[in-house]
């Protein structure tokens, strides 16, 4: 009879666990708590770069707020996908890479939607950046960028896009005719510069200094961090500050992996976040003129255009949204164009 007892209070116990065990899994992923994991986590630029340093402290207090069980080892240059940035986009939608700073223009080779941000001239300026990616534009970008399997964990900065080029100074659309600029892989980009008669080139971000070294290319578009960072100062004499397009960073995490997290983990990796974006985009401003300073004393030419120029840039170019408001959606896009 002992015996019995004996068994039966064993059963009881190992189904009082299983339930125990049961509640505590059905709360959004809190089985995870206290897992250990190493991650792994790409930036497109090199680990001189803003994007570099913010990911490290995001890494950082990831890692010491989680009392050491995330660890994330941060990978300048797109050193998992070979440099290549479109790679990387589709590695973390797929889950091989498990977090990212990656820019919209890349994401958008997954979603042309979301191309919009992109779009020549749609910013005035830094404030209204800042004011439209923290209204309802910014929550629809969130949500495109979900439905393909990355939680994004807040907006950094690369900046608005900058023209350099190694043959003359640039203050109309008619002196970029007939120039070879390399541009991201995207369509829109494709156009916009064909209609300023550039000739437009694409290549991954890895190769454009020795294309711009060996006069494959005569210039290329990037914000300053991403010129100065990349060192292409070396072999740029002109630099063109129009603003023409912003270029909006997502840090962005596989969705099933954060999924997975428990709730303790998720708010963990938010915060986080939401710390190295604020940094990185502080940074990215309170360094851009000294990096322009250290550029001017290498010998490049910085160029400002007058309004007037800076009405014939942005004439040039209209078409480009008439061609691609149903593209990135009419509605998104005015979402945008609002003031």
């Amino acid at each position: 009879m002992k015996k019995n007892k004996f068994s039966l209070l064993v059963i009881v116990s190992a189904i009082l666990t299983l339930l125990i065990a049961g509640c505590s899994s059905s709360t959004g992923g809190d089985a995870a708590a206290g897992k250990k994991m190493n991650l792994k986590m790409s930036v497109t630029i090199s680990d001189t770069s803003t994007w570099y340093k913010a990911a490290e402290q995001f890494a950082n207090e990831v890692k010491e707020n989680s009392d050491g069980r995330i660890n994330i080892k941060v990978y300048p240059n797109e050193q998992l996908t070979g440099g290549d940035s479109g790679k990387a986009v589709e590695s973390l939608s797929k889950g091989t890479v498990d977090l990212t700073y990656n820019s919209t223009i890349i994401y958008s080779i997954l979603n042309d939607k979301l191309g919009v941000l992109s779009a020549p001239f749609l910013f005035k300026d830094a404030a209204d950046v800042d004011a439209k990616l923290a209204g309802e534009g910014g929550e629809e970008i969130k949500q495109i960028i979900r439905d393909f399997g990355v939680e994004p964990l807040g907006f950094g900065e690369n900046g608005f896009r900058q023209l350099t080029n190694s043959v003359q100074e640039i203050k109309s659309p008619e002196d970029i005719k007939g120039l070879k600029i390399r541009i991201p892989g995207i369509k829109m980009y494709t156009d916009l510069w064909t209609l300023y008669g550039a000739n437009p080139a694409t290549m991954t971000m890895s190769e454009v200094f020795t294309a711009l070294q060996q006069g494959t290319v005569d210039g290329q578009e990037n914000p300053i961090d991403v010129i100065h960072s990349s060192k292409l100062q070396e072999v740029q004499k002109h630099v063109t500050m129009w603003n023409y397009s912003y270029d909006p960073l997502i840090l962005g995490v596989n969705k099933k992996l954060y999924d997975s997290l428990s709730d303790e983990d998720k708010q963990i990796l938010q915060a986080a976040a939401d710390n190295a974006n604020k940094y990185q985009i502080e940074l990215a401003r309170d360094t851009e003129k000294q990096q322009i300073k250290e550029m001017e004393e290498a010998g490049v030419k910085f160029y400002y255009p007058t309004e007037e120029e800076m009405a014939a840039f942005k004439e040039k170019v209209q078409p480009i949204y008439d061609d691609y408001k149903d593209v990135w959606g009419e509605d998104l896009l005015n979402l945008f164009l609002e003031n």
